[in-house]
């Protein structure tokens, strides 16, 4: 893996679909807790893309992903989902923030984190939330990156082997572009 990579928008092509259930199933199997439980099926995480590139066709989310300059191998992909409450037009989710485990600490995380604020900032919005796992690698990336930290919700979803774990609730006040923050 080089240490060169690229931040795009995802197309819904097959080869971008592969590439986002390989990141799905490799974050799964290595135990972060993103929503699915072991054994993930290569079908289950293929339709999960497929229906979020779907999403993204419809402009309720982008799905952003990382790519290996040198072998086009996406190694991380993140959401930003749009499909607010009419009363929350300013705001959107942060969703599903994943990098391969070999390609972590090499900045891709940051890098996806920056990318996603930029396109937010873009669309006008001026408030983000994620939650994520608590006392995880990816909690102490956040808090980095200056992301404020809500508090935490004990018990709030199973690992992929299962036992329970927190999650920490974050949000991070945007100036939308041109403005001062």
């Amino acid at each position: 893996m080089s240490a060169t990579f690229l931040i795009r928008r995802a197309v819904p092509d097959r080869g971008v679909v592969e590439g986002l259930a390989d990141v799905l199933l490799d974050v799964v199997e290595g135990g972060a807790s993103v929503g699915f439980m072991n054994p993930l099926t290569r079908a289950r995480a293929l339709a999960f893309w497929e229906k979020a590139l779907a999403s993204a066709e419809r402009e309720e989310r982008i799905l952003l992903v990382a790519e290996d300059v040198e072998s086009g191998m996406i190694i991380g992909t993140v959401q930003v989902i749009w499909a607010m409450p009419e009363n929350q037009p300013h705001r959107a989710d942060v969703a599903k923030m994943q990098v391969r485990r070999n390609a972590r600490r090499c900045g891709v995380g940051a890098a996806l984190m920056q990318a996603a604020e930029d396109e937010a900032r873009k669309a006008g919005k001026t408030l983000l939330v994620l939650d994520t796992v608590t006392g995880s690698d990816a909690e102490r990336l956040y808090t980095s990156l200056g992301w404020q930290r809500c508090g935490v919700i004990p018990n709030y979803a199973l690992w992929p082997d299962g036992g329970l774990c927190s999650t920490t609730v974050f949000y991070r006040q945007l100036a939308v572009e041109g403005e001062k923050p």
